[in-house]
């Protein structure tokens, strides 16, 4: 039977398969007729020739995009396999030439398989040639070892194991990291608000979400019985009596988009998640009740405020060093006591670098400043001539004024905010008369403070000369509990602030430049105050990083995701119950 009768059978079985074009057909009997007429081709130019098949063969599978894995591996390689006996038979090649074209033929195969992707979460199905020469299986069996990735194998893979006793299957997520720049397509994914990967982790009764917001897709679930990697424990051991087994979180921070850690507070740990895996890696033993924690960048730390007991008798704050770094961690305490609160300013595109913190001791009218690099009391600044004991904090690097958030030791009358000089650490004075939490944009150019006297939204402004100024006052229709940044959709370099109510189903959003205000109504009802006694907003808002357009925001049993751009609600997730705290997980 003459070679290119094989050969025409072998391309009309793959033509068909696949339903190429004309083109691709011709492109194979191109080979057929330079075959019949090289009978006798030396072995090197035999070798060339199966390089050429193989260079359109995977190039066909490139651009056909209609190859599945568990059926279009089978014939290719079916195929394949054939024509390479018959082709190398009729060339009278040595069994040493055969084997080499053979293994060259699986290396191309799958390599090429492995470079479609339409998908990013598909199954692997190998068969067992694949398996010998290309995935071999290590560790006794249980580890399989995939060589020469690439940044475009990055995915979730799904694994599945199968033997006389059943099915079992499990998600593991690959992160290939590329060393090169930002392309301009990441720069578009990036003003559309959502980039590859990017997602809302959340933590609720049930465990932790992971949800894709565009596509209100959960694209995975840790359950609460889910075992920690390094101890074996459950996520979320059930408790003694028979309370029914749920999560009990209050804080969680992003460590450099690479791991998460939450606190337990009920369990006196935090957990360890590991975002390229998406599993819980460690738990970390901490003072009772942890309830607040903030990541130190600039010295990779994270700082954790524990209070003792429910009743804040027995504050400390602990600090965990090299955060990001993959190994087991340990809560060093410090020597702060009757640790009432702590702030730690935020760095931004332009300030990069922090070297101090401050904390607040419990009924006392002063601010500790600490240096973060050796947890020692640089200075104590006194706020007794205002009556002021620190609640709150937040900075602006524009004009290096902090601004304090002020109570009275009698409760009876609220002090106005306070503003301190960052360079002398002298206090200014009374930030006009306002009063309640400052909030400061991510450029620092707006200071936006929900002011519970007046029922206002009060704005000001920073000047690039570092002037601070009254912008304008806006009627508040909601009781602020947590308030969001975002970037303004219709004017550059201007801001717009969304707030969540703590007792109604209301969310405001307000141009910053404009003063225009819009309520979003019927979010359903927030979780009430003795259902979250961690402090803190009883109902946060989190948005999808410095340019994204999607936020999230919570209710007692349900979760909802908006769409800031078009200022609605893009969807609901039902079935989060408490899924009060949530971390916005950016490119990897």
């Amino acid at each position: 039977m003459p070679y290119h009768t094989v050969t025409f059978y072998a391309s009309l079985l793959y033509d068909v398969f696949c339903i190429t074009t004309l083109l691709n057909f011709c492109d194979l009997l191109y080979y057929d007729i330079l075959i019949t007429f090289m009978p006798y081709c030396t072995v090197t130019f035999s070798a060339l020739l199966h390089c050429g098949f193989y260079d359109f063969l995977c190039r066909t599978i490139l651009e056909q995009e209609m190859l599945t894995w568990s059926g279009g591996a089978y014939y290719v390689v079916f195929i394949t396999f054939y024509a390479s006996l018959y082709y190398d038979v009729f060339c009278i090649t040595t069994l040493l030439h055969f084997c080499a074209l053979l293994y060259y033929d699986f290396f191309m195969i799958f390599y090429a398989l492995l470079n479609y992707r339409q998908q990013q979460t598909f199954i692997v199905t190998l068969i067992l040639f694949s398996v010998f020469f290309f995935f071999p299986l290590v560790a006794n069996g249980s580890e399989l070892f995939i060589g020469s990735v690439r940044y475009e194998d990055t995915g979730a893979y799904t694994c599945i194991a199968k033997n006389e006793v059943g099915v079992d299957e499990d998600i593991s997520s690959l992160f290939v990291e590329d060393s090169a720049k930002k392309t301009l397509a990441n720069i578009l994914w990036r003003e559309e608000g959502l980039s590859v990967g990017n997602m809302f982790y959340v933590f609720s009764d049930e465990g932790i979400t992971v949800l894709q917001p565009s596509e209100c897709e959960i694209r995975r679930h840790m359950k609460r019985t889910e075992r920690i990697v390094a101890t074996y424990e459950e996520m979320c051991p059930k408790g003694e009596g028979v309370s029914p087994q749920h999560c009990v979180w209050s804080s969680a921070v992003n460590i450099r988009d690479k791991y998460i850690y939450v606190t337990q507070p009920l369990l006196s740990r935090l957990l360890v998640v590991d975002i390229q895996a998406q599993k819980v890696v460690q738990a970390v033993a901490t003072d009772p009740f942890p309830v607040k924690m903030l990541y130190d960048k600039s010295h990779d730390q994270v700082w954790v405020l524990t209070w003792g007991d429910m009743d804040r008798t027995l504050p400390t704050l602990q600090v965990i060093l090299q955060a990001s770094v993959g190994e087991v961690h340990h809560a060093i305490r410090t020597t702060f006591q009757r640790v009432n609160d702590f702030f730690i300013p935020p760095t931004n595109l332009i300030i990069t670098h922090v070297r101090f913190a401050f904390v607040f001791l419990k009924n006392e009218p002063a601010v500790h400043k600490i240096d973060l690099e050796t947890f020692h009391r640089v200075k104590t600044i006194s706020l007794k001539n205002y009556s002021c004991i620190p609640v709150s904090m937040a900075y602006t690097h524009l004009s290096g004024f902090y601004f304090i958030q002020c109570q009275s030791k009698s409760h009876l009358q609220v002090p106005p905010q306070l503003l301190i000089d960052s360079v002398t650490d002298t206090v200014i004075g009374p930030n006009l008369n306002i009063t309640g939490q400052p909030f400061v944009s991510p450029d620092g150019r707006y200071i936006v403070t929900p002011d519970p006297l007046s029922s206002k939204l009060i704005v000001q402004t920073v000047s690039f000369q570092g002037e601070l100024g009254l912008n304008q006052e806006m009627d508040e229709p909601v009781a602020v509990s947590d308030l969001a940044f975002q970037p303004s959709f219709t004017e550059s370099n201007q801001h717009v602030v969304v707030a969540t109510s703590g007792s109604g189903t209301d969310l405001l959003f307000a141009d910053l430049s404009s003063g225009r205000t819009d309520v979003l109504q019927s979010l359903k009802a927030p979780l009430t105050a003795q259902a979250w006694p961690w402090g803190g907003p009883n109902r946060v808002v989190v948005s999808s990083g410095l340019f994204g357009q999607y936020l999230v925001t919570p209710s007692a049993e349900s979760l909802f995701v908006l769409n800031g751009k078009q200022r609605t609600p893009h969807c609901e997730v039902s079935d989060i119950k408490r899924g009060n705290t949530v971390v916005w997980v950016g490119e990897v």
